[in-house]
């Protein structure tokens, strides 16, 4: 059986996230310890008794989101879990930096670090209000790009998120995204809402997060990952490690093809998805891409626990 761990991205985060995890198992704490230390500010109470609309603010939630994920998989080596058992990772937008963590590629301090200016960058990228993002339920990748591309009249309106099949998430300017809803609608989308998010993730509008990302990465050592990372913006493994700083400057304007990659893992002999931190909405879509796959959730001490029971 083979097996690929995944890492959730923004919307997972909630107030207590691994504060089980840190009081039972020292190496999950040392985590959260070492990102409070890279950031210089105590992240960690932040996450375990803090305001969730201040952990919702990108550039807390980002690096928040890839500590919690790294704890729950410190414990799941305390439980004799290893990389070894794995033939791929893969990440939801910034779980992206968390899959390359776990895979090591990149130091946990290093990533924390990265994120935290990730999540500013893209957050200062676009004033509030200029741009939206909207998820388009019930049509297919190909029609929601022809939808975004009707939508976009001079401004910019691309497919962002390729979630799962039924499922794709649009970005860009404002008017343009609420032209695109409309359209959507008139195509037959079972839905089509506008999403609750600070900025227009993944698409053209991110360039000067883009170029920011690329100054931070030039400063970061980036080892070849332990096991191949199946990439947002190519939906198959890469294993270069300047590749992979390429991939991960383009990431932040371009689509995250999940299902595409999905799909690639599957294609390459994956039968077991392991989703590794908060939430479960990266479960919830790849039963949607593959039914046939096997999904496991870890994010508590009681999911780990299960793992031998």
């Amino acid at each position: 059986m083979s097996r690929a761990f995944v890492f959730p991205g923004q919307g997972a985060q909630t107030i207590g996230m691994g504060l089980d995890l840190a009081q039972a198992y020292p190496a999950a704490k040392a985590v959260f310890d070492e990102v409070d230390e890279a950031l210089g500010k105590p992240l960690s109470r932040l996450i375990w008794e803090g305001d969730i609309a201040e952990l919702t603010l990108t550039a807390n939630a980002q690096p928040a989101l890839m500590a919690t994920s790294l704890a729950v998989l410190r414990a799941l080596e305390a439980e004799g879990v290893t990389l070894s058992d794995t033939s791929f990772v893969a990440g939801h937008s910034l779980g992206e930096y968390s899959a390359l963590a776990a895979a090591g590629a990149l130091g946990i301090a290093d990533a924390a670090r990265l994120l935290r200016i990730r999540g500013r960058a893209m957050q200062e990228a676009v004033p509030v209000g200029v741009g939206a993002m909207a998820a388009l339920l019930g049509l297919d990748f190909a029609t929601v790009s022809e939808v975004a591309q009707e939508a976009a009249q001079g401004e910019v309106c691309q497919a962002a998120n390729d979630n799962d099949p039924a499922q794709v998430v649009v970005s860009g300017h404002k008017a343009a995204v609420e032209r695109a809803v409309e359209i959507a609608k008139a195509r037959g989308a079972k839905r089509a809402v506008l999403l609750p998010v600070s900025a227009p993730f993944h698409c053209a509008l991110m360039q000067p997060a883009a170029d920011r990302m690329a100054a931070a990465l030039a400063d970061v050592t980036l080892h070849a990952p332990h096991v191949p990372l199946v990439a947002n913006v190519r939906a198959m493994a890469v294993e270069s490690a300047d590749d992979i700083r390429a991939l991960l400057i383009e990431q932040v304007t371009g689509a995250v093809r999940w299902r595409e990659s999905i799909i690639w893992m599957a294609g390459a002999g994956v039968t077991e998805f392991w989703e590794i931190g908060a939430g479960k909405a990266l479960s919830g879509m790849i039963k949607r891409i593959t039914k046939d796959a096997i999904t496991r959730n870890f994010a508590t001490p009681g999911d780990i626990a299960a793992l031998h029971g």
